[in-house]
């Protein structure tokens, strides 16, 4: 009897490793593909209820896991940390932004006791590529230092830019590998028309289709592909935003309601949700024709994304790659209500005398005061139509409001809004058939993807590394249950903490304290089962229950090393 549970454990133990790493554990480890977008609300793609084109993210969660409660960090710099490292932000060195505020928590650049996840896997066999935006270091001119650029933490190749924003048609800081281009004189990308979406689609398939061609067959690669859609400032093709005239002609509460009600229907929220209040009227607002095309714009940044992926996605299926690709898409914060470029700058166009710059001459604004590369001013503000190279505008706080259906808050807070972002989850052949389409409601974290890719691949997570040092260990916890309908046994509490923003996720309830300006800290409490959109404060309801969390917070701060804000320099 004995030798018969022996048997039967070994076997389960055997079809385990075949249904995790295909039907050769030694050869047919999974491909990574890890798809990030920039600045995009909770239903701003299609499957998870927006009006937006995006077939190709809506096969991949048709064919692949959805997960509702996954949560970033609310901003750019600190999700790319998180993400890459599988720690969070603050224990990587970037609690905030690209700054260096004299705190190890708030360096502004990637420390030595993190490991990034091309590091890992690559230490494993895997060859890794990225292409897109990388912002997790201060570090950003051409002549360096670049010890925390792509190649040096752990990328074979990369095409991208260092910094986190600017024009579409002409990026900042653009680099292939470890040199600084432009471009005009990039030898090995040429289209008719630049755009940065593109490009990095274009430069991503093309690390895909080389890998084939060149490496042998049981080696597996990791994909980063990071764009900066739909970010500022909303630059789009004509082609691309014809396809949503007369979309938003009613403004912003009709579309809204239809997002909510979609995403109703399709499972991503719940019924019982109430809507967030809406943040601007449509009848009051003066600019009109103005915010119409914004959202046109915006729609179409998105919509050109989305057929990247689907270049990328045939690419996989050319080579019979995808079923056995763990392909993830997400996004680093919710919608964005900055106010970049909504104000009128044709008054200082006089104090500035541009020239065209050269094929060689680096464009380095990512913001008004600037020019195009023929030398023309960058106009912004109502008179402004987006989407063209001398155009500099972002969409604004109804939209963003929009973008964030049915959430309360926006890109730098804590409230859902802010922080919670679609993750959809693709692998065919690392999952049960009766997943597919289905919807996963676990609270998540991009911590959690270091554990999961090490897991799939078999790579071993280091305890020391950069010449000797000490390492970190992982945060988060696998999320391959998911992919079997299982639970994922998450026993610690989620952090978080940006710009003075707090939050703490501990099952079913949440604390949340919006920074003010010269007020002190104010928890508000809220039922996540309930009450998502975080309507009805229960603090007078559970103090106890408050407290617990508040103190919980705390010692998770205290442990990552955030400070109070605003932070005093050192």
């Amino acid at each position: 009897m004995k030798l018969v549970r022996l048997f039967l454990v070994l076997l389960a133990v055997q079809l385990s490793t075949v249904y995790l790493f295909g039907a050769d554990a030694t050869s047919k480890r999974p491909n990574i593909v890890l798809v990030m977008a920039d600045d995009m609300g909770y239903t701003d793609i299609g499957c998870y209820g927006s009006e937006i084109k995006t077939p190709e993210l809506d096969k991949l969660a048709a064919g692949g896991v959805r997960f509702t409660q996954f949560y970033n960090t609310s901003r750019c710099c600190p999700t790319r940390a998180a993400l890459l490292t599988g720690l969070y932000s603050h224990q990587a060195g970037i609690g905030l932004m690209t700054g260096d505020n004299g705190y190890d928590a708030y360096r502004g650049d990637l420390n030595t006791k993190c490991v990034t996840l091309a590091e890992v896997l690559g230490n494993s066999g895997y060859r890794t590529y990225m292409a897109g935006k990388w912002h997790v270091t201060k570090h950003t001119r051409p002549e360096g230092p670049n010890h925390n650029w792509p190649l040096q933490r752990g990328f074979d190749r990369f095409y991208g830019t260092i910094i986190g924003a600017g024009s579409f048609w002409d990026p900042a800081t653009l680099c292939r590998d470890n040199a600084f281009i432009t471009p005009v004189n990039d030898s090995q990308y040429q289209p008719e028309t630049y755009y940065y979406t593109d490009a990095i689609s274009d430069n991503a398939v093309t690390y895909v289709a080389d890998h084939f061609e060149t490496q042998e067959e049981d080696t597996p690669f990791f994909l980063y592909v990071s764009y900066t859609s739909a970010h500022w400032p909303m630059h789009a093709f004509e082609k691309d935003i014809k396809k949503y005239e007369g979309v938003y002609d009613e403004g912003y509460a009709p579309i809204r309601g239809k997002r909510y009600e979609k995403a109703k229907r399709l499972g991503v929220i719940e019924d019982h949700w109430a809507m967030s209040p809406a943040a601007m009227d449509w009848e009051k607002f003066p600019h009109k024709q103005w915010d119409i095309r914004c959202m046109e714009v915006y729609a179409a940044m998105v919509d050109r994304m989305d057929q990247g992926i689907g270049h990328l996605v045939s690419e996989l299926k050319r080579n019979d790659a995808l079923d056995n690709t763990i392909f993830i898409y997400l996004q680093d914060n919710g919608g964005c209500a900055e106010y970049y470029g909504r104000a009128d700058n044709s008054d200082k166009q006089g104090q500035f005398d541009f020239k065209p710059l050269g094929p060689n001459d680096f464009q380095t604004k990512i913001w008004p005061p600037m020019q195009t590369r023929d030398g023309r001013w960058v106009r912004t503000g109502p008179r402004t139509m987006p989407g063209g190279e001398d155009t500099f505008v972002a969409y604004g706080l109804g939209w963003a409001n929009a973008s964030n259906t049915p959430f309360r808050g926006y890109k730098h807070d804590g409230y859902e809004g802010g922080i919670s972002t679609p993750f959809i989850m693709h692998w065919p052949d690392g999952m049960e058939r009766k997943m597919k389409g289905s919807v996963f409601h676990s609270p998540s974290h991009l911590i959690d993807l270091m554990p999961t890719f090490v897991e799939a691949s078999g790579a071993t997570y280091p305890a020391t590394f950069h010449r000797g040092q000490e390492i970190q260990p992982m945060e988060g916890i696998s999320l391959l249950p998911a992919l079997t309908g299982e639970s994922l046994g998450r026993e610690a509490a989620l952090g978080f903490e940006h710009h003075g923003n707090l939050a703490l996720r501990d099952g079913r309830y949440k604390i949340v304290s919006a920074y003010r300006r010269d007020q002190p800290t104010k928890w508000e409490l809220y039922d996540m089962q309930q009450d998502r959109t975080e309507l009805h404060d229960l603090s007078s309801d559970l103090p106890e229950k408050k407290q617990e969390l508040i103190e919980k917070w705390q010692a998770w701060a205290d442990r990552v090393g955030v400070q109070p804000w605003p932070l005093k320099r050192k």
